[in-house]
């Protein structure tokens, strides 16, 4: 019986990583099922699918963050002292909350002035499915592309770059040090009524209470989940 040579067999494990990774729609700062799911989902060895893992990762593709996961690396790759890997390492949850409050504030505060009909639309819809999910995997997403949402309706570029990168930053600092209590958020979660004052802010077109309204719900965000600020 032929057996398929063992370069074959690594390339095959490469191509199908790849093609799982294309095919999920998986975003830069996005986390893949852990090994074990892996090996399960492409028929692979352990061995197989960790050559193809360090392959993947010296490409650039992905990184890897012991006790946290493998993520999706951003266009950067992973190499750089401002890579998105080497970032995670040296940023705990609070220092990427302070980076959050530098930035996230001023940004709304500029949707305040520039969004259009079209995108204060897109972050009210992104609110209230936050506001209605059923679990807390589907409030996070929704909570994304509500944060998101204010980023785009700044009108700018250059903000919304920023915000991009933050928050893969923040999405893999993040991971695995919050833990949750309930399947999903309460009725009276916090972030709830804070989201609703943004909003509101933004659409009256009221800049200083944007700003203050996005400074506040990121503030309560980080004593919630970690403490302080």
């Amino acid at each position: 019986m032929l057996t398929r040579p063992v370069t074959t067999e690594r390339e095959h494990a490469i191509t199908a990583l790849r093609d799982l990774i294309a095919a999920g729609s998986y975003s830069p700062g996005d986390r893949l099922p852990p090994e074990r799911a892996l090996i399960g989902e492409l028929g692979l060895s352990r061995t197989l699918l960790r050559q193809a893992l360090d392959t993947l990762e010296r490409e650039g593709s992905i990184w890897r963050h012991v006790g946290k996961g493998t993520f999706v690396a951003g266009h950067g790759g992973s190499g750089g002292a401002g890579s998105l890997p080497e970032l995670t390492r040296r940023l705990t949850p609070v220092r990427m909350v302070r980076a959050r409050l530098c930035i996230e504030p001023a940004i709304a505060r500029e949707a305040a002035i520039n969004a259009s009909g079209e995108a204060i639309i897109r972050m009210k819809l992104a609110k209230d499915r936050a506001a209605n999910a059923s679990n807390w995997s589907d409030y996070e997403a929704q909570d994304d592309l509500f944060h998101r949402s204010v980023a785009e309706a700044s009108d700018n570029f250059l903000l919304l770059s920023l915000f991009d990168q933050l928050n893969q930053v923040r999405r893999a600092v993040a991971w695995g040090n919050v833990v949750r209590d309930s399947e999903r958020p309460p009725k009276g979660h916090s972030s709830f009524a804070e989201h609703d004052r943004i909003s509101v802010a933004i659409e009256r077109r009221d800049p200083a209470a944007a700003q203050e309204a996005m400074r506040q719900h990121i503030g309560s965000v980080s004593v919630r989940l970690f403490g302080e600020v």
